[in-house]
């Protein structure tokens, strides 16, 4: 019996390459070399460097997927591009995708539900390789914090975080801003979307240390009185007490 296929990813790779993938290998396991599944450190890039890029080389490292499809546009980076020639030229099999387009493949309901923001995000990023049903049980909470009958609404901005434990210290009512709200509209390219905040909703701004996104999270954390926090790995009690004095404060 042929073993399974292990097929790596990250980003959100172009859904025609993922749909194409999972036609020729119906049966193959799907892992998203993106999170930290504590796998042995390499030495190939700088301590110093993205958590999320490093997470992509030491699972490869380890995992040795059979197939790697790997996002290398605006989509992504150019550390995402450069850690797939790094991987090509280790000997593993990668396929480059760009996915830039910009029109919406979908309505924008998760990142404004009432659900755990934990389960927000790990449903938004498990969306890109099983879709799931687009009729959601939870109730959609308006943006707005203005009304004495409204539910305090505060917003998450970024990327999905290495350190996935933080999203459970806010509400279920936290809207989710940034490329993970392009992400629940098919856009991940979408650079006017991932800048978009209600200036209503006190926002944390969440950047991964090291990562260029840590550009936009400053410059609109700071046009929008937010919180701006960068995290290198995990999630120290000092950043903790920041994000929930930041939200008992608002």
């Amino acid at each position: 019996m042929e073993n399974k296929k292990i097929i790596g990813f990250w980003g959100y790779p172009n859904p025609d390459i993922i749909n194409n993938t999972k036609i020729q290998y119906p049966d193959a396991q799907w892992i998203d070399l993106d999170i930290d599944f504590n796998n042995p450190k390499t030495n190939i890039l700088p301590e110093s460097y993205c958590k999320i890029i490093r997470n992509i080389i030491d699972n490869t490292i380890f995992l040795k997927p059979d197939l790697i499809i790997a996002p290398i546009g605006k989509d992504k980076c150019d550390s995402g591009w450069f850690a797939s020639k790094i991987l090509e030229d280790l000997g593993f099999n990668v396929i480059q995708t760009i996915y830039e387009e910009l029109y919406p493949k979908h309505e924008i309901k998760i990142c404004r539900s009432k659900m755990p923001l934990y389960e927000k995000i790990t449903t938004i990023t498990a969306d890109i390789i099983k879709p799931i049903p687009r009729i959601l049980p939870h109730a959609i909470i308006p943006e707005d914090n203005t009304s004495k009958n409204s539910l305090f609404t505060p917003g998450f901005w970024g990327v999905p975080p290495n350190d996935l434990e933080i999203l459970k210290l806010f509400p279920d009512t936290t809207h989710v801003y940034g490329w993970t709200r392009c992400v629940e509209a098919g856009t991940p390219a979408d650079l006017d979307l991932e800048m978009y905040v209600n200036p209503k909703v006190p926002t944390v701004f969440y950047a991964q240390a090291f990562c260029s996104k840590a550009q936009l999270a400053k410059y609109l954390a700071d046009k929008y009185n937010g919180l701006y926090i960068d995290i290198d790995d995990y999630a120290s009690n000092s950043v903790k007490a920041k994000i929930e004095a930041f939200l008992r404060l608002n």
